[in-house]
């Protein structure tokens, strides 16, 4: 993706929010004429920020790069939350990135040994692009089999959305699919450039029309801990703790780990389906990872 593409996407990011705020939203006083478009106009962000119609248009469509005072000001104006702060700032960082070539994704060694230690908690690897990189035994029992999955399929978002099994897994299926769309577009302010990502988006866009909508939407999220409801077609329903710890080494690997409080009806069923799994060796996506 070149710097161009990077202005149009953060004009684009700027539309989005707009069009989700009412004028009452930002203390402005309501007008009696009908208004042409959803949410803020243009010469109303503009006022909100100090700056001038013009420059805020030329924003929008990506014509001008906008500096750390107007970023401000703009967040204040949109009333963007923390997420939607960095990832605005971001957006605006890459406008100034040169194209970089993109390293292979591996395993770390520190990740592998995580994996193979914990025998009754469900443990995912991701990568960029919410890839599943490895898995242990009982993330393969609670989702799917993964080793069976081509590679290039081994994708948290692609299976919520396309996987009828993994769908139905998820009681909250909206909810969750909502929070994994806002998560990956909350990565592709960081690593735009390959085109795996345009890919990923792409298919899903034309497979699914939540997808589509909730793309279009541009929330992001960095949320890294939650509560996931599962309904396992063995063991029924299960609440589980979903916690992910992101590598300090910058590889922007994380590592999602499913936990029950002992002694609770969850934490029983994921004992019975770690008992059914056969010890396998840790499942690792492998090949090269270059997009």
């Amino acid at each position: 993706m070149t710097s161009d593409s990077d202005a149009r996407a953060l004009g684009a990011f700027l539309k989005a929010r707009r069009a989700q705020l009412a004028p009452q939203d930002c203390g402005l006083p309501e007008s009696d004429s009908v208004r042409k478009v959803t949410g803020l106009r243009r010469e109303e962000v503009a006022r909100l920020a100090a700056i001038s119609v013009d420059y805020y248009t030329r924003l929008e469509q990506g014509r001008v790069r906008a500096s750390a005072p107007v970023l401000s000001t703009l967040a204040r104006a949109l009333r963007l939350d923390d997420d939607q702060r960095r990832y605005l700032h971001e957006l605006a960082r890459r406008t100034e990135a040169q194209p970089r070539r993109r390293p292979a994704e591996r395993l770390r060694p520190a990740m592998r040994r995580l994996l193979d230690q914990l025998t009754e908690t469900p443990a995912l690897v991701l990568g960029k692009r919410l890839d599943i990189l490895a898995w242990n035994s009982a993330a393969a029992a609670l989702y799917t089999d993964f080793a069976a999955l081509p590679a290039n399929r081994r994708n948290y978002l692609r299976l919520l959305f396309t996987d009828p099994e993994v769908r139905h897994l998820h009681r909250e299926w909206a909810h969750d699919a909502r929070e994994a769309v806002a998560a990956l577009r909350m990565e592709a302010a960081t690593d735009p450039d390959g085109p795996d990502l345009a890919r990923l988006v792409g298919e899903l866009s034309v497979q699914d029309a939540d997808f589509r909508a909730w793309w279009a939407e541009h929330h992001v999220n960095s949320a890294s801990y939650g509560t996931k409801h599962y309904r396992h077609r063995l063991v029924g329903d299960l609440t589980l703790d979903c916690d992910t710890w992101s590598s300090s080494d910058g590889s922007g690997q994380r590592l999602m780990i499913l936990t029950a409080e002992a002694g609770s009806p969850s934490h029983d069923a994921l004992r019975i389906l770690a008992s059914w799994t056969t010890p396998q060796p840790t499942g690792e996506r492998t090949g090269d990872m270059t997009p």
